[in-house]
């Protein structure tokens, strides 16, 4: 401070009024202040200038993958409606590693964050770190609500009502779908799973699940989709069968199956192969066939987790029971189903 204010010729302690807020000092002192700071090209300490305060000005955000472009789209939505409340994110990504999981949510204790956002691995994920989180800071779910989280306050979508949704069409369209699942380690695929068999019951068909089990090590979207299809395809079943799909990863490696074996899945007038996803996943409409699905309310999604975050913060929050915050998904009809 004593450098930059001869730097600039301005008093230190005018300098420092000037910091704390720019309403403090004359207006043409502040023209002169930001002149002088702009010709010797100052760039404030983000960390020192907050050393003092009670807010740092920023929220922490974990994701489980970043190759992922659902959660790309929601941390963009967090993003701007931070920016927005004046905050600034710093975003952590756990990569489907409880342990590194963990590691982000100490850091961010460790930076004083005012808050943190945290999509979850599930249950796996490190129960006593988030309890630890849940002492020190305000702290929201999205996405995915753990069994083991029930007390902490959460944003996602309604996958009953979304899952119900697109089963609802295929029914309607073709023949009764089968469920393409993933192996059971994906808190989100589980309620999926539940939710298509709740509706195909409420429509008197008899549910049918496949890939549960683990068929290619290498992972569990595109490929673990492509094998299953491949595999069934190859010995002629379900060639001519709607295939609901747990996510949309995982339902273009079953169109990616699908083409191998030159089926190409649609919207025929007297059923055939379909495939559809969920979610919405923004390479969805340039597929080919371009991918029927039903999307997320990503935006609404990342607004509210920001919003309800900014109330605990803001300490507007006396009721220990946690929000829950549930959007509905909306079908998206393309050349695929």
């Amino acid at each position: 401070m004593e450098e930059l204010s001869v730097a600039i010729g301005i008093s230190r302690p005018t300098l420092s009024r000037f910091f704390q807020d720019p309403g403090l000092v004359k207006p043409k002192t502040v023209a002169r202040i930001e002149e002088g700071l702009e010709r010797v090209e100052y760039v404030p300490n983000f960390f020192a200038t907050r050393l003092n305060r009670k807010s740092t000005g920023m929220i922490g955000v974990i994701i489980p993958y970043l190759n992922d472009l659902f959660f790309t789209k929601l941390l963009e939505s967090v993003e701007v409606a931070a920016m927005e409340a004046g905050l600034s994110v710093i975003t952590k990504c756990s990569h489907s590693d409880p342990l590194i999981e963990a590691r982000a949510a100490e850091t961010f204790m460790s930076m004083n964050v005012d808050g943190a956002l945290v999509a979850p691995l599930g249950d796996h994920s490190d129960q006593a770190v988030y309890q630890r989180l849940k002492s020190r800071l305000p702290f929201v779910l999205m996405d995915s609500r753990p069994k083991t989280m029930p007390d902490v306050d959460f944003v996602g979508s309604d996958h009953m009502q979304s899952t119900g949704l697109i089963t609802e069409y295929l029914c309607r369209v073709g023949k009764p779908p089968v469920f393409l699942a993933m192996p059971r380690v994906n808190f989100n695929a589980l309620e999926r799973e539940a939710a298509y068999v709740a509706q195909m019951e409420k429509q008197g068909f008899e549910p049918e699940v496949i890939g549960t089990d683990v068929v290619n090590e290498s992972g569990y979207f595109e490929e673990h989709g492509e094998a299953v299809l491949d595999a069934a395809f190859a010995q002629g079943r379900l060639t001519d069968r709607s295939i609901l799909c747990v996510n949309d990863r995982v339902a273009i490696g079953a169109i990616r199956a699908a083409a191998r074996h030159g089926l190409t899945p649609g919207r025929g007038p007297n059923g055939g192969l379909r495939i559809a996803g969920h979610d919405d996943y923004p390479l969805c409409p340039y597929l080919n066939p371009s991918l029927t699905t039903v999307a997320q309310n990503t935006d609404a999604i990342g607004k509210k987790a920001v919003s309800r975050l900014l109330q605990i913060i803001g300490g507007e929050v006396v009721d220990d029971a946690p929000e829950i915050t549930l959007f509905d998904g909306h079908l998206k009809l393309r050349e695929s189903a």
